[in-house]
C-alpha cells in the first residue's frame, strides 16, 4: 500500500503544546511528508489536543468529531490523537471514538510515526519545523510539574517536572537563532523550577544568562514562573542583563490565604506581595503578567472582595482570568463545583471590567513615549508590533499605520506612541 504522505498536524492548547507539534512536524518533513493547512488536502490528520479545563477538553472533542466526519466524505484514510487529552483519558478516548485510528499520549513521537511506517531520527529529535513567525520561537526548558496544586490536572498528563540540560537549550536555541530567531519565548509547565532535578538547584538565571550570549538573539521572554519559590539571582538577572526583556508571566491564581491553602499554592498573601514589591523595587519597569482562577470551590464573597481590592491595588500591566474548572483526580475534585456558572462568569467579567480600566491607564502613560518595538505581521492598514511589553496572542499590540513606512516584519523599530485604548497602543515610526 503507498505511504500517507499528505499530513495535517492541528495543535489545540497552549504554547507547550506548539513546540511538541513542531518536533513532530520537523520528523514527518525528514520523512518525506507533505504539511498540509486543511483536511481537503489532507490524507491524514493528527490532532495534538489539550486536556487543561473543560473548555479546552470540548474543543479537542469537537476537533476529533469534525476530523472523523471529514474522513467519511473525503480522502481521509487516517485520524491520529494525541498530546494532553489522549494520555488523561485514552482508554475513554478509545471507546468514545472506535474510528480514531491510535490514541496516543504527549511527546509520543515514535509511536505516531510507526503509524505511517514512518521512522524517528533520533539524532534530530530536538530540530524543529518552526510555526510561529520566523523572528520567535518558543523554547520549553522543562517538561511535567511538581507543585501540588490542588485544581491542576498538568502533572497527570506531563509528570513529574523534568529540565532539559543547559547545553541542549542553548544548542537549540543557536539553532533557532541561525533560522532568524531574535525572540526566545521561555516555557515549561514552572520556569523557576527550573534545573533543580538536574543540577540540585534552580538554575534559570544561569540559563537565561547563557542563552543572552547567543550571536542574533535580541530579547528573552520570561513565562510561566512560578511565585513560591522565586529565586532573587533571578531578580538580579532581569534587571542587569539587556537581552532579558522587563516582563515576568507569573500566574498567582489567588490572593486570600484561605483560597491560597485549599489550592495547595505553598505560598501566603504577604510573601506574595513581598515577592511583586520586590520586583518593581529592583526593576522599576517590569511589566507583569499574571492569572487568576475565579469560582474556585471555597471562594467566598469575602474572597473575591479580596481578590478584587488586590487587583485594584497592584495595578497588574496584563491579567487573564479563568473560571474554575473542577478535574477529575485532582485534590480539590472531592470538594465538588458549588459555585454555579453564572456566579463564576459574573465574576470573571467584574475582574476583567476593573483590569480594562487599569490597562487603559497604564496605556495613556505611554502616549509620547518612544518603544523598541518588533513587526510581527500587516494586518489591513497596519503593521503590527510589540514592544518587550507584549507576549504574542496572549497581550495587546502597537499598530502603525502602514503610511509610516515600509517596514520589514521581523525588524525592529523605534516607535513613538501617539495614541492608546485598553489594550493596544498606536504609533509612528521614528526616522
Amino acid at each position: 500500500m503507498k505511504k500517507i504522505n499528505k499530513i495535517e498536524v492541528i495543535t489545540l492548547g497552549c504554547a507547550k503544546n506548539i513546540v511538541d507539534s513542531e518536533r513532530l512536524m520537523q520528523q514527518l518533513k525528514l520523512n518525506k511528508v507533505s504539511l498540509v493547512e486543511n483536511a481537503e488536502d489532507a490524507e491524514a490528520i493528527i490532532i495534538n489536543t489539550c486536556g487543561f479545563i473543560e473548555d479546552a477538553k470540548q474543543e479537542s472533542i469537537n476537533t476529533i468529531l469534525n476530523a472523523i466526519e471529514a474522513k467519511k466524505n473525503s480522502k481521509i484514510k487516517k485520524i491520529i490523537v494525541a498530546g494532553c487529552l489522549s494520555e488523561r483519558y485514552k482508554s475513554e478516548l478509545e471507546k468514545e471514538f472506535p474510528k480514531v485510528d491510535a490514541i496516543l499520549g504527549t511527546e509520543d513521537y515514535k509511536g505516531i510515526l510507526e503509524q505511517f511506517d514512518y521512522s524517528l531520527k533520533d539524532n534530530l529529535l530536538g530540530e524543529r519545523l518552526i510555526t510561529t513567525p520566523n523572528h520567535y520561537a518558543y523554547l520549553k526548558i522543562s517538561e511535567g510539574c511538581d507543585n501540588p496544586c490542588s485544581f491542576c490536572a498538568i502533572p497527570l498528563m506531563r509528570g513529574k517536572h523534568k529540565s532539559k540540560p543547559i547545553d541542549f537549550l542553548v544548542n537549540e536555541a543557536k539553532s533557532l537563532a541561525k533560522k532568524g530567531v531574535k525572540e526566545l519565548i521561555i516555557i515549561g509547565q514552572d520556569t523557576t523550577d527550573y534545573g533543580k532535578d538536574i543540577y540540585g538547584e534552580r538554575v534559570i538565571a544561569r540559563l537565561l544568562h547563557e542563552l543572552s550570549n547567543i550571536k542574533g538573539i535580541e530579547w528573552i521572554r520570561l513565562l510561566y514562573a512560578y511565585p513560591s519559590h522565586f529565586p532573587d539571582n533571578l531578580i538580579t538577572e532581569i534587571k542587569n542583563n539587556p537581552k532579558i526583556c522587563k516582563y515576568i508571566d507569573i500566574p498567582l491564581q489567588y490572593i486570600s490565604d484561605k483560597v491560597l491553602k485549599s489550592m495547595r499554592r505553598g505560598i501566603t498573601k504577604k510573601s506574595t506581595v513581598n515577592l511583586l514589591y520586590k520586583l518593581k523595587k529592583n526593576i522599576p519597569e517590569i511589566t507583569l503578567r499574571t492569572t487568576f482562577i475565579t469560582g474556585y470551590p471555597v471562594e467566598g464573597e469575602k474572597d473575591f472582595l479580596e481578590l478584587y481590592k488586590f487587583i485594584e491595588e497592584m495595578e497588574f500591566d496584563r491579567i487573564g482570568i479563568f473560571k474554575y474548572s473542577q478535574e477529575e483526580n485532582t485534590p480539590s475534585y472531592i470538594l465538588g463545583d458549588p459555585i454555579g456558572l453564572d456566579i463564576k462568569e459574573e465574576r470573571l467579567v467584574t475582574l476583567m471590567e476593573l483590569q480594562s480600566s487599569i490597562s487603559a491607564k497604564k496605556n495613556k502613560n505611554f502616549v509620547g513615549k518612544v518603544l523598541k518595538v518588533v513587526i510581527d505581521e500587516v494586518r489591513d492598514n497596519y503593521y503590527i508590533g510589540r514592544s518587550e511589553r507584549e507576549t504574542p496572542e496572549v497581550d495587546g499590540e502597537i499598530l502603525i499605520l502602514r503610511e509610516y513606512g515600509n517596514l520589514k516584519i521581523g525588524d525592529f523599530y523605534s516607535v513613538e506612541i501617539v495614541d492608546s485604548n485598553e489594550y493596544d497602543l498606536f504609533g509612528k515610526i521614528i526616522i
